[in-house]
């Protein structure tokens, strides 16, 4: 409980200087991130998708967005100036980083496997597992400035990370261009406003799967993917319980759904006393909500671009898709031996949606491939995203 109060104790103070940030701008040009509006930003989405919301007082821009892909690329975010945001967020991977579990400049690794950003604009919290964080305004403040663990490590160090980054010339363009209501300042405010801006444009729905479900192109993908297709939405699997809709994930909020669901969920991955614990460092919502039914209920991830977002789950304890089923077609996780054995099917905190299953060989064949069918293969080369860096004579 002590943790848990820390967490919420360090959300506050962090929602706090976001606050002192915001009222130390010139003439208190820049407004605090309060309502939800649908965006008029131009993300390049195909007719069937909706527009993501976000804050009115930080609409996406596209002077907004590139200087938010310049910081986001740019080491000079980072104490030491060894990381940027996209050490953990790799285009590559769907923007996570391979890694079980991310690790910050100290080498100090974080509990938790590094989530994708990709169509984050469409999720109403963020993280695994902190209801409390509901803007990207927010979040970025806790790879920047977090404390427990070190992400980027710049808690007392963020004048000497506004001085860099107006010593780079590019930048006295960049923020003039994205904020002229601030005077083109540079300051934490700033970078976090124009970083929310670049990762609210990173959207996709362009793989083979959304072009043979929304758009009817029945060749796009195989006809074992349309079997695991089957297979997954089926009573049977109950996959899409968690996994559905827009984003693949229960978890959703744009347009059309202006109010928003959010859902958390354990799947019975641990059971350490045989009474539901899970790993004291990785305990869910239960770690903000202090409740124990709570206990390793994390949020589902989405699915689109799963084939190349592995390790699995919030710790990245399974290493593969196979993996996964195996878990899920399991009813929960049977560890052996060690520190973490337990039977998770017996978890009594574990979702009625994860009875277990039995697949065939080659139905098990079928699921992979519809998850294959996920993959949006632009998406992990398209220019909007990539390093803006790489093509300047600059080392960073």
């Amino acid at each position: 409980m002590q943790r848990a109060s820390n967490i919420a104790l360090a959300v506050s103070a962090m929602l706090m200087l976001f606050s002192i940030a915001h009222a130390q701008q010139r003439q208190s040009a820049l407004q605090p991130i309060e309502a939800m509006v649908p965006s008029r930003y131009d993300f390049g989405l195909p007719g069937w998708a909706p527009k993501p919301m976000e804050p009115a007082a930080n609409p996406t821009t596209a002077a907004k967005v590139e200087l938010g892909r310049h910081l986001f690329y740019d080491k000079r975010l980072s104490a030491d100036g060894s990381m940027s945001c996209e050490s953990c967020h790799q285009q590559s991977r769907a923007f996570t980083d391979g890694r079980a579990v991310a690790r910050g400049v100290t080498g100090q690794s974080t509990p938790r496997n590094s989530m994708s950003l990709v169509n984050v604009a469409y999720f109403p919290v963020l993280t695994w597992a902190n209801p409390l964080l509901r803007h990207l305004e927010q979040q970025a403040l806790v790879p920047l400035i977090g404390q427990e663990p070190i992400e980027l490590g710049l808690a007392g160090k963020e004048q000497e990370m506004v001085k860099r980054l107006a010593a780079e010339p590019i930048y006295r363009r960049l923020f003039a261009e994205a904020f002229p209501e601030a005077n083109g300042e540079i300051s934490l405010a700033t970078v976090v406003r124009a970083l929310s801006a670049f990762e609210r444009s990173i959207v996709s729905m362009r793989s083979p799967y959304d072009r043979y479900r929304y758009e009817g192109d029945v060749d796009a993908v195989s006809d074992a993917a349309i079997r695991g297709e089957a297979l997954f939405f089926s009573e049977r699997l109950e996959c899409h319980h968690c996994h559905n809709g827009l984003n693949l994930a229960d978890t959703v909020l744009h347009e059309r759904n202006k109010a928003g669901e959010i859902a958390f969920h354990n799947t019975g991955l641990y059971n350490l006393d045989g009474k539901g614990a899970y790993p004291a460092d990785n305990t869910g919502i239960m770690e903000i909500t202090g409740k124990p039914e709570d206990m390793g209920r994390f949020r589902a991830p989405s699915l689109r671009n799963v084939a190349v977002t592995g390790p699995y789950m919030h710790d990245g304890s399974i290493a593969t898709l196979d993996g996964v089923l195996d878990h899920y077609a399991a009813g929960g996780r049977t560890i052996a031996s060690g520190p973490h054995a337990g039977i998770g099917r017996t978890n009594p905190f574990k979702s009625s949606f994860v009875p277990g299953f039995t697949l065939t060989r080659e139905e098990r064949a079928d699921v992979i491939a519809f998850l294959n069918s996920l993959t949006d293969g632009a998406l992990l080369h398209d220019p909007r995203f990539a390093n803006p860096w790489l093509r300047k004579d600059k080392s960073k």
